[in-house]
């Protein structure tokens, strides 16, 4: 069958303005929690919960839309039921633009499989690329504050696009993602002289700047970059702001991890909302480790993604716990920035990863005993 080819890029005059742009490829994810023990060949394992939601690239989409900011996806969409549910799901329910964004007809969507275990997690996934590469689905521009790029993709690396963008006066926010092979190309840290921050992990920012402590690393990134942000996971984040000269330690906060899958994605969003808003340094990482812990506490990727709501009630209980409780009261203080912030915020409710498609999810019954597997008979009802 012949692929049809894709529809022409609409001109950058017809898009909105937007606050935020970026591009890579979706998923469907599948989340399975709640495992009895690991599966094993030739066996079948119960879980008691099971959630689903967009994932890759929508992953940072949702967390942007989520703090409100006017958020771009250029990617490519299969025509079968996951992509027409995803579509769906960042369009109508999130609130994400999809002018840039492409139907593949006969192209089906990439998919993983997620399976927490204990702590950590396995994946399985398959997929195929895009009948048209993503990385030239955005031709012109449009007007944007920011734009979020994948170092760590040749094609992205190569797409003309984002410098394009960083010429009309968006800000760029790099990463670069993790190198399974371990060799650290170097070469990215010279595609930072067309950047405005990077925001790798630890691993990821000794790996490419060759050194051994994250402090070491995000002053050997700061050279290159005027921003540069390193997470440290438990250990919270440093940064360095060469337009300010302002440099940060901010320490991670006490959560108990359901899920970490999207954490940094949420951190990236909520640093690109203080950052277009002009935040101080300090403020900007204390917001993007709240996002992010609040994030590891759900399941899902995406749909994990605090929303301004979730901010509200963090603050909220932090204070109810102040009065007879130390820690607390130093975090309360340490946040009391957030107030002003929360002043005039509309704070919907925010839906969590879903079960099968469109329905609610049990993913967070993770802890409880997996159901028995049904009867032949039950099977057959």
């Amino acid at each position: 069958m012949t692929t049809p080819a894709p529809p022409p890029v609409p001109a950058a005059a017809s898009a909105p303005e937007l606050d935020v742009l970026l591009t890579g490829t979706v998923f469907f994810d599948l989340i399975f929690t709640g495992f009895p023990h690991p599966p094993t060949p030739g066996t079948e394992v119960w879980t008691s919960g099971m959630g689903s939601s967009p994932g890759g690239i929508a992953n940072l989409a949702v967390a942007c839309a989520r703090l409100g900011l006017r958020t771009g996806l250029a990617a490519g969409f299969g025509d079968d039921l996951y992509g027409d549910w995803m579509w769906q799901v960042l369009r109508d329910q999130e609130h994400v633009d999809l002018t840039y964004s492409r139907r593949f007809h006969a192209w089906h969507t990439p998919v993983t499989v997620s399976m927490a275990l204990a702590e950590d997690r396995s994946m399985v996934t398959h997929g195929h690329p895009t009948p048209h590469p993503v990385a030239e689905l955005v031709a012109i521009p449009p007007p944007t504050g920011a734009v979020l790029v994948d170092l760590g993709d040749p094609e992205l690396r190569a797409a003309p696009w984002w410098r394009e963008a960083r010429a009309a006066g968006a800000l760029v926010f790099a990463d670069a993602g993790w190198d399974p092979a371990q060799e650290w190309d170097r070469r990215i840290l010279d595609d930072l002289a067309d950047c405005d921050a990077f925001t790798p992990n630890a691993e990821e920012a000794m790996g490419y700047t060759r050194t051994t402590t994250p402090e070491d690393a995000v002053a050997a990134l700061a050279e290159h970059v005027p921003l540069a942000v390193v997470t440290c996971g438990k250990g919270g984040a440093l940064a360095i702001d060469g337009t300010t000269g302002e440099q940060a330690t901010v320490p991670s906060l006490r959560a108990e991890v359901v899920d970490a899958t999207g954490a940094g994605d949420v951190f990236a969003a909520a640093l690109v909302l203080g950052t277009l808003r002009r935040w101080p340094l300090t403020q900007r990482l204390k917001f993007a480790v709240l996002c992010s812990s609040l994030a590891v506490q759900e399941f899902g990727g995406s749909l994990a993604a605090p929303g301004w709501g979730d901010i509200a009630d963090w603050r909220r209980q932090v204070c109810e716990r102040a009065g007879n409780d130390a820690d607390a009261a130093t975090t309360a203080r340490e946040y009391a920035f957030l107030d002003e912030l929360l002043t005039g915020v509309v704070t919907r409710r925010v839906r969590r990863a879903e079960g099968t498609i469109a329905r609610i999810s049990d993913a967070g019954l993770g802890t409880q005993t997996p159901p028995d597997p049904p009867t032949q008979e039950e099977g057959l009802r």
